[in-house]
């Protein structure tokens, strides 16, 4: 028997994306290539809505 929600699956297309800040594991925080903060940058902040690190889980925003 196939689950019915199965009849309704897409395929997780993986999407090339260049975040303009990095995981930097000594801070535990994601940084721009300047070195300040990405939770620092209000502009950056409006673009992506957070700035989610990979490392860790998703729903934790760097703050």
């Amino acid at each position: 028997m196939r689950p019915f929600a199965l009849n309704y699956v897409r395929p997780v297309q993986n999407l090339e994306v260049a975040t303009p800040f990095t995981y930097d594991s000594l801070l535990q925080l994601n940084v721009l290539q300047d070195g300040h903060l990405a939770a620092h940058d209000y502009v950056l902040l409006r673009e992506l809505g957070a700035t989610t690190s990979i490392a860790g889980s998703k729903t934790h925003f760097d703050d």
